[in-house]
């Protein structure tokens, strides 16, 4: 029995009792047979070809990656779920004002000249009415240099409180770091990655909790070190992984890879991932409110709908303004607080965008008119190609929005359990670690496509429908032909089968 001994002892992570051990192994595949079967099948199952040992491989060395980028995720996304909570904290001096008695708001048009004047220089793309009689209304402008501002005016003396650069807040940065690590492509490139190993993750996360529940239990009973903290580890994760399978798919359209594709593919079929406006000759910016639904784009990725414009022609006479935008709005229906983005040159028009950070289904944008202040176009939820409809509604339950309160409660628990998964996973590593230098502690294992052609069909599919996952896993098989497998020293410290 030479071989099995040596495998007792590379494992780090198994525990101490041998007759234990090898009846672990039996039921997660690792043994094919019985003790006393063919030498040549006790030789297979010592080389780590089941399946338990090599999914639970591929799970150790995908959190290497996977962990950094999902903390990153869940801690961000939380700031970004609270939000509203959290900039009118930070920043009460511009987000919040008090009623005077008696007085009332001053019309949109009074306080866009006083943020004109404050800001000779700069243009002014939209403005956000006030969310409660406790707010300020927020226009969004863009200084000469390019930059995006918020300013933020007091709607009942009609005084400018000041203005925010969006990406400075916390919110703002949790967003940025959210989407692409402050890193431009290459940030989103790593969220992209890490999202995909999430899902090899995820999935054999599941084969270990449904294959590993007996041998769990065994060692809670037998109060083995670490037992309760894996068991909890298994628990949390089985409950999370549908949720975090959601998130991924959900936020794989943003990706840089594949949503920018799956985009490409869309539009070249006549659809689109995103309800684009045709009509939005204006640009509806207002990065720190994030109720603007975030199917409003320019230009409209079907390029097939006349753009609805402005007739500069008409009776300048009859000249309409902001507040007409907001009556016209409200007069057909829209939800309060309405965002409006103003015209852009003599043939824009005034976008007046309805609430519906709730309920993506009524997101409904009119498009009036800056002279008449008639409506020339309408464009709404029931317009957008059914992949549209799907990805808005998907995108809401993503950014725990879609069902109100429970949407945010469950968010906020996925959020933390995350986390908890995340500090959990190294520390059972850190308590099973190998004291002796030269090895990292990886559970021995390869996968047996060979004898399981299913499975090799389903990594390739999987390769294939995720691009990122597939160049990385390439590269990852070239680096352990190439250079782990020909390295004594590497090969030991991966604890690399034969």
């Amino acid at each position: 029995m030479p071989a099995r001994r040596a495998v007792v002892r590379s494992d780090p992570a198994g525990p101490p009792d041998r007759g234990f051990l090898e009846k672990q192994m039996q039921r997660s595949g690792d043994v094919a047979t019985k003790v006393g079967s063919a030498p040549e099948r006790r030789t297979a199952g010592a080389r780590g070809a089941g399946l338990f040992r090599a999914f639970w491989r591929w799970h150790f060395y995908a959190s290497f990656l996977v962990i950094p980028v999902v903390l990153v995720l869940a801690v961000t996304g939380l700031i970004y779920l609270f939000r509203f909570q959290i900039e009118p904290a930070l920043h009460a001096d511009l987000m919040k004002v008090q009623q005077p008695a008696g007085l009332r708001a001053q019309q949109y048009d009074t306080q866009l000249a006083e943020v004109k004047k404050a800001f000779p220089d700069a243009t002014v793309l939209s403005m956000t009415e006030p969310s409660g009689p406790d707010r300020s209304t927020v226009f969004s402008v863009e200084t000469a240099d390019g930059a995006t501002e918020d300013v933020f005016v007091d709607p009942y003396q009609g005084q400018v409180l000041g203005s925010l650069d969006p990406d400075s807040t916390l919110s703002g940065g949790a967003i940025l770091l959210h989407g692409e690590l402050m890193a431009g492509r290459w940030g989103d490139a790593v969220i992209e990655i890490g999202a995909c190993w999430a899902l090899v993750m995820a999935i054999t996360g599941y084969y270990l909790f449904v294959r590993g529940r007996v041998a769990r239990a065994r060692r809670r009973t037998a109060e083995a070190a670490g037992a309760v903290l894996r068991s909890r580890h298994a628990l949390t994760g089985s409950v999370l992984g549908i949720g975090l399978l959601f998130l991924i798919v959900s936020g794989l359209p943003w990706t840089g890879v594949w949503g920018a594709k799956v985009q490409q593919i869309a539009t070249s079929q006549g659809s689109s991932m995103w309800g684009e406006d045709p009509g939005a000759l204006s640009n509806p910016t207002s990065t720190l409110d994030e109720s603007l639904p975030h199917s409003h784009a320019v230009p409209w990725a079907l390029g097939e709908s006349k753009v609805p414009k402005s007739d500069p022609n008409q009776d300048r006479r009859s000249v309409a303004t902001i507040d007409t935008a907001v009556v016209v709005g409200v007069q057909n229906g829209l939800a309060r607080p309405l965002t409006i983005a103003l015209p852009a040159g003599e043939e824009g028009v005034y976008s007046v965008i309805g609430y519906a950070f709730r309920n993506p289904a009524k997101e409904r944008t009119l498009h009036v008119d800056q002279f008449g202040g008639q409506v020339v176009s309408t464009y709404g939820y029931q317009d957008y190609p059914l992949l549209a409809k799907t990805v808005a509604q998907g995108i809401a339950l993503h950014e725990g929005r879609r069902l109100g309160t429970a949407n945010m409660v469950l968010t906020t628990a996925f959020c933390l359990g995350v986390i908890f998964m995340c500090v959990s996973g190294p520390l059972m590593w850190w308590r099973r670690r190998p004291k002796a230098a030269g090895a990292v502690g990886a559970p021995r294992g390869r996968l047996p496509l060979k004898a399981t052609p299913v499975l090799a069909i389903l990594v390739v599919a999987l390769a294939l429908f995720l691009p990122m996952f597939g160049i990385t896993l390439l590269l990852a098989l070239l680096l352990d032909q190439l250079v782990i497998r020909r390295t004594p020293r590497l090969r030991a410290w991966f604890n690399t089968t034969d």
